[in-house]
Parts: structure tokens; C-alpha cells; sequence
């Protein structure tokens, strides 16, 4: 009687093999992605269980079990469903050990800057970024995923404070969104985090730059010539300054006509705008500052005589007393007048290499005219538009302007040159020193309010860096941009394309209708 029922229900059991493969296949998918615990052990082993259950069971008595056609199908289907699941394993496996993106963006949006990543390889010691956060926001999360994935001493963590207060409490963290850099026994605050305020590259790079570097950028800007203030007591280099600071350099005043020489802790001079000539005196400690290998920058306005001419002569650099002006119309499309000259042609230095063609604009800029030197390696580093020409300014200050006068550009209007210090020897394995100049006719492209504008505040940073000789200095980091690619339409163009989507289009479409329908008759 007993073997009466079970032929009776042998024919269901055979509908087992289904969901046990169902079993199998969500113990694996957990165990993969979850990790092997107790859960997805029980589903594969209880769906294991009920395959072999439908498979043998389900055929007892019904001929040899593994000659029938129903077990050849039961059996392939169980090994496809193997053979996937083992290559999605693999793939995933392959995905998480040995993980690439491409960034297919126009700019590259997703992608760390050149700068970012010779930084990040060159970390000698482990460093992590620490984050308390008890939601990790995806964007910063996707960041320091490149980091990581671009250097192999870089590390992450998110930890969230109400859950460890032990840690949030060892590392000073007060608050939720506070951001931490740690290398080695050295722990140092970077930032706050929140819905209005991200990570950004530029500070984890130069907060990764200072791990590696080795000694402290001090900048000095020359005071008592009417030069821009850069304390914030009026609107000046503020923000190049507080920029500065933000890469830790130290910024400090500099009047030589007190201290009677640079300071010897000095990596670079900045001159900022000067409309008052220096002293012969303070000429003279610029240039001893010079030929001892240190490093200028100056940032020279129109319509001013500072006095440096015996200081530029020596390196072939003289300054030219009139405008350029940009008469290609370029600027006018982005709002700027031709006095404000649009530049996007610069040199191959390391100052403006990786600008391909950014933008930037020097309102009231004058032309550097140059002479070939012996010793002095000169590299332009700004050109102005083909179609520019440059104008006098009378002693006024007017423009003497002549709409008729032809293009005669292009100009430079900054330059970068070098020069070998005279009878300094160099440490073996280290580079020979060098004196630094960077000229630039303009010094209003980076004043409060133009700095944060294009690449304007970029030009500034990446001439002070490059001035301060830090060996792998970090340059200056522009965040990627998206393209605007909207159509910008007047309202005529609006009525005249929902008239023609609204009312000409169906026309057409009805008037194609009747002629076949007449055609078909």
C-alpha cells in the first residue's frame, strides 16, 4: 500500500528540481555579496537537497533514471545555471580585485588631475582620510575611490560618530561632516562636509602635497609702493593670499625700505601692482635677492613706472608702455571689452602646461617686450589673440585709439625665465640652483572678485609654485567643468519652433496622408 502512494505522488516530487534551483541560486548570489554566514549556507544546501530530490526521486521506477531524456534536460539546465552563476562570480570577483573606469566626459569630470595623481603615487608612508559621517555622500565617496585607485598607499574611512563616539573622541571630531587627514602618527583637521559643502580635490591634493613635501612656501609681498593689499583692509589680493594659505604657505609683508634686504627664509618676492618707483636701495636688494637663486614675481599695471628697469635689463625683459587691445570680437561674446584681452594661447611650462585652452583675461594688460640672453632661458607664457594691436595711453591715462589701425599681434604679455646661480655648486643628485622671474603686465587678473574668475586665479598659483622650487610642488588645481551645451533661444525663435512643432509639422503629416489615401484609390 505504502509503495501504491508513492508511485502516486513520485510524479510531483520531480517539480522540486525548480525551486531547489531557485535555493541554489540565492545561496550563492548572498554568499557572494553578503559573505558566507549560516543564511546562504542553508538556502544551498536546502536547495542542493530538493534538486537531487526532484532529479532522482521524482523518476524511481520509471526506467533507467539517467538514460531518460527528462534527467538530460534536468542535468543541463543545472549546469548552465552553474556555469552562469561561476562566470557572474568571476566577473564580479575580477570587477572588485582589479577595478577601471573610463571617463568618457568631455572634460573628464570623473577624472583626478595629473597633479592629484603624481601626488597620490608619490606617498611614501600610509595615509587615510578620515570622515565622520553617519550618511557617506556618494560624490566624495567616488573621489577618494580615484585616490585610492591611483595610489596604492592611499586609504579611506567613514565612520559614523554616534555609533563609535570612542574614535570621534580620539580624533577631536565635535561634530558630524568633519574631515581628517592621517599619516602615520600624525593626525591634522581638513574640512567640514555637508549638503552645501563637499570634498574637493583641490584640498585633499594639497593636504597630501604637504605629507610629502619638505619645507614651508613663505611668500613676501612688497609693501610701501601703493601695491594691492593682501590683508583684506581693502579689496586687493585677499583672496590670493587666503589661497596661499589654504596650501599652508606662510604670507608675510615685505618694506625693504625697513628691512633693507629680503629675508632669508624667503621662497619667493611677490611685487603686486606697484604705482610708486622703489627706492635705488630696494632695487638693489631685489636683484641681490635674485643672483643669489631666489625667485621675483611681478605683476606690472599700465600706465606705471615702478622703476625696475635696471633690475629687467640684465635678464633681456623690458616693459612696454602701451594696451593690448583684442579687436577679434572673442571677448565681446563672454561680455569682456577689447581692453580686456581674452587669452587662451600659452606656453609649454609647467606654469601653463596643463591649461590646453582655458580661458583666462587681463583687463588693461601691457605687451613684455623680450631679448635674447646669454644664460637666461626665456619661455612666454600668455599670448595674445592674432588679431590684437597695441595702443599708447597718454599721460592721463586716455586711450589713444585708432579703429583703423590693422591687427599687429600676437603679444606677450607674461614670461617665465631662468637663469643658473653664478659660481653656486649643486648637491650631487639634486638640480643646479636657479634663479626665478616671472613677468606679467597686468596685476588686476588676480584681485578679489577676478581671481575665482576662469583660470585667472590658476596663472597666479601656478607662477607662485613653480617660483617656490618645492621639489614636486603641486600646482594649481582647477575643479572639472561640465560643458554648457543648452540652446539659448530668443522668444521669437520659441513661438517660431512651437509653431512649427504644434501646428506645420501635423499639417505636413495630414497633407502626406491624403495623398496616399488618394494614391490607394
Amino acid at each position: 500500500m505504502a509503495i501504491k502512494s508513492f508511485a502516486v505522488y513520485q510524479k510531483y516530487l520531480k517539480y522540486l528540481a525548480l525551486p531547489g534551483l531557485a535555493l541554489v541560486t540565492a545561496g550563492l548570489l548572498v554568499g557572494v555579496l553578503a559573505g558566507w554566514t549560516l543564511l546562504p549556507a542553508g538556502l544551498l544546501v536546502g536547495g542542493i537537497g530538493l534538486v537531487l530530490i526532484g532529479l532522482v526521486l521524482g523518476n524511481y521506477g520509471q526506467g533507467r533514471f539517467w538514460a531518460q531524456r527528462s534527467t538530460e534536460a534536468g542535468a543541463n539546465a543545472l549546469v548552465s545555471a552553474l556555469a552562469v552563476l561561476a562566470i557572474l562570480g568571476l566577473v564580479n570577483f575580477l570587477a572588485v580585485r582589479y577595478a577601471s573606469r573610463v571617463d568618457l566626459t568631455e572634460n573628464q569630470i570623473f577624472t583626478l588631475a595629473p597633479q592629484s595623481q603624481q601626488v597620490v603615487q608619490s606617498l611614501e608612508n600610509p595615509t587615510r582620510i578620515v570622515i565622520f559621517d553617519p550618511v557617506p555622500n556618494p560624490q566624495d565617496r567616488q573621489l577618494l575611490e580615484s585616490y585610492r585607485q591611483a595610489g596604492a598607499q592611499f586609504n579611506f574611512t567613514y565612520i559614523n560618530p554616534y555609533n563609535d563616539p570612542r574614535q570621534a573622541q580620539a580624533f577631536g571630531a565635535t561634530q558630524t561632516g568633519m574631515v581628517f587627514l592621517e599619516s602615520g602618527e600624525s593626525r591634522r583637521f581638513l574640512q567640514n562636509v555637508g549638503p552645501s559643502e563637499r570634498l574637493s580635490e583641490r584640498s585633499i591634493t594639497n593636504a597630501l602635497d604637504q605629507v610629502i613635501s619638505d619645507r614651508t612656501l613663505t611668500v613676501y609681498f612688497t609693501q610701501g609702493h601703493q601695491e594691492f593689499a593682501f590683508d583684506g583692509s581693502e579689496p586687493g589680493f585677499l583672496q590670493a593670499a587666503t589661497a596661499l594659505e589654504d596650501k599652508s604657505a606662510l604670507v608675510q609683508p615685505l618694506n625693504l625700505a625697513q628691512t633693507g634686504q629680503v629675508p632669508d627664509d624667503a621662497s619667493l618676492v611677490v611685487v603686486a601692482g606697484p604705482a610708486v618707483e622703489f627706492f635705488e636701495a630696494e632695487v638693489e636688494a631685489l636683484d641681490a635677492y635674485l643672483n643669489r637663486g631666489g625667485s621675483l614675481l611681478l605683476l606690472i599695471d599700465p600706465n606705471t613706472s615702478p622703476g625696475l628697469d635696471s633690475l629687467l635689463d640684465p635678464w633681456g625683459v623690458t616693459l612696454d608702455d602701451r594696451i593690448v587691445l583684442d579687436t577679434s570680437g572673442q571677448g565681446q561674446l563672454v561680455g569682456l571689452g577689447p581692453a580686456a584681452p581674452l587669452v587662451t594661447d600659452y606656453g609649454d611650462h609647467p606654469i601653463t602646461r596643463d591649461f590646453r585652452n582655458g580661458r583666462s583675461f587681463f583687463p588693461l594688460v601691457r605687451p613684455i617686450n623680450l631679448e635674447e640672453v646669454a644664460g637666461v632661458t626665456v619661455v612666454p607664457l600668455l599670448q595674445s589673440n592674432p588679431q590684437s594691436r597695441a595702443d599708447a595711453l597718454s599721460a592721463e591715462g586716455e586711450l589713444q585709439f585708432d579703429e583703423n589701425a590693422p591687427p599687429s599681434g600676437p603679444y606677450t604679455l607674461g614670461v617665465a625665465l631662468s637663469r643658473p646661480v653664478a659660481g653656486a655648486a649643486a648637491p650631487e643628485d639634486e638640480p643646479a640652483p636657479e634663479s626665478r622671474l616671472v613677468v606679467i603686465g597686468n596685476a588686476t587678473f588676480a584681485t578679489d572678485g577676478l581671481f575665482e574668475q576662469q583660470l585667472n586665479g590658476d596663472v597666479f598659483l601656478n607662477s607662485v609654485s613653480w617660483l617656490g622650487q618645492q621639489t614636486d610642488a603641486t600646482l594649481s588645481i582647477r575643479p572639472r567643468e561640465v560643458t554648457n551645451r543648452r540652446i539659448t533661444m530668443t522668444v521669437q525663435q520659441q513661438i517660431g519652433l512651437g509653431v512649427f512643432s504644434l501646428l506645420v509639422l501635423p499639417l505636413i503629416g495630414f497633407g502626406l496622408a491624403v495623398v496616399m489615401w488618394l494614391r490607394r484609390r
